[in-house]
């Protein structure tokens, strides 16, 4: 995997919870379980963004796939 390296600065708190995560769970580095935050992070965004999408749907398309023909008619 090609990764690009960055610096951040963390509150000691947040140190010592990555490194506290990583001695637990079994992560090779830091840069792991800020890693896996992260995916978790795009997750629950992806996961809005569908929610939004979902609530779009049309009303009438469930009047309309309620029209009495089963999906064996098609």
């Amino acid at each position: 995997m090609k990764a690009e390296k960055l610096s951040i600065s963390l509150p000691p708190s947040l140190v010592e919870f990555i490194e506290n995560y990583k001695s637990n769970k079994g992560c090779k580095s830091r840069s792991q379980v800020i890693e896996e935050a992260l995916e978790l992070l795009r997750n629950r965004e992806l996961e809005a963004a569908y929610r939004e999408a979902s609530a779009e749907v049309d009303s009438d398309w469930n009047v309309a796939v309620a029209d009495g023909l089963a999906n064996e008619t098609w």
